[in-house]
């Protein structure tokens, strides 16, 4: 009977997923307080609890789709068949991840765009 690499991918794609995710999680909503403080008009606290929500729907969204995807049917024989399945999970993993990102971003944008239109001042008409 052969061993199975089964255990030993998961403790690989655990670790990888997860700290992936804090890395992208961190670097986005640290960077965002910028865009948020300009959302709503310098009110740091309305702009940190907006942050701090979007960035715990972002870690639930995506360790929760990391763990989804997780599953790996098949038994994995040897070391080189774990990292061909290895490989598509995470690099799946992480085009999702990277999706989501941009979809952060374009939220952060079109919340300022929409917070700037909203405070023009009316054009004078003579």
């Amino acid at each position: 009977m052969q061993p199975s690499f089964n255990f030993f991918a998961y403790m690989i794609y655990l670790p990888v997923v997860t700290a992936v995710t804090w890395l992208v999680a961190y670097t986005l909503f640290k960077n965002s307080k910028v865009f948020m403080l300009d959302i709503f008009h310098g009110n740091q606290e309305l702009a940190a609890a907006t942050n701090k929500l979007f960035e715990t729907g972002f870690y639930l969204l995506n360790i929760g789709f990391a763990f989804w995807i997780m599953k790996i049917a098949e038994t994995i024989s040897n070391p080189r068949s774990m990292m061909e399945i290895l490989s598509g999970r995470i690099g799946g993993f992480f085009i999702w991840l990277g999706i989501m990102l941009f979809l952060n971003l374009y939220l952060f944008f079109r919340g300022r765009r929409i917070s700037k239109s909203k405070t023009k001042p009316l054009p004078i008409v003579s």
